[in-house]
């Protein structure tokens, strides 16, 4: 049996946003997990907290229902339609996995075709699972050394080092050395 650590309570919250928003549109889960590409057992554990929700899913899970992601990950509509400002320290933080936390950059903006978020990693924890998604992603190291897996390869990326890559490949992002902080550009609107 694996070692299942609890879902936090953002991820509990954010799959009671999708429960909620998906049973008020009338969209059956089994429907909301076709349109994923997941299993009706996969979808239901996200939906019900019971596991940690892939970006990937929520992003698509938004796309489905016709929402910005910032309504599943906040419970608030963006209202920015110009621009939008986030202060030092001041991003929407949301604790994915231990030691892998992200702070949403652009939440507020409505429409916004790209994502960007500040992501800490800790060295003292397990690597985050391998995701998958649809779009193109964007890496930038700002501090410290990733070490990034795409399939069966790691790349190492220390302090100034960037990648771009096809993030349908399943990946993930560690701490190599020290704890690491790194910005990721997320566009999911993209073809790959």
């Amino acid at each position: 049996m694996m070692d299942k650590t609890a879902p936090n309570k953002h991820v509990i919250q954010i799959a009671a946003r999708i429960r909620e928003l998906r049973q008020i549109l009338e969209i059956s889960k089994e429907e909301m997990a076709e349109k994923l590409g997941l299993t009706l057992e996969g979808y239901t554990q996200y939906e019900q907290g019971e596991e940690d929700i892939p970006i990937g899913v929520i992003y698509g899970a938004a796309a489905v229902m016709g929402i910005d992601s910032t309504a599943l990950l906040t419970g608030e509509n963006a209202r920015m339609a110009d621009y939008t400002v986030v202060r030092n320290g001041f991003g929407v933080s949301i604790e994915r996995f231990p030691g892998y936390s992200f702070s949403s950059l652009a939440t507020n903006y409505i429409n916004r075709q790209m994502d960007p978020m500040i992501v800490s990693l800790k060295t003292s924890d397990k690597p985050a699972k391998l995701v998958t998604h649809k779009g193109q992603e964007f890496n930038y190291v700002l501090k410290g050394t990733i070490i990034i897996t795409m399939g069966a390869k790691e790349i190492t990326l220390h302090t100034g080092d960037s990648i771009y890559f096809n993030p349908t490949i399943p990946h993930g992002q560690r701490a190599a050395g020290e704890d690491s902080v790194f910005l990721t550009v997320i566009n999911e609107s993209s073809q790959s």
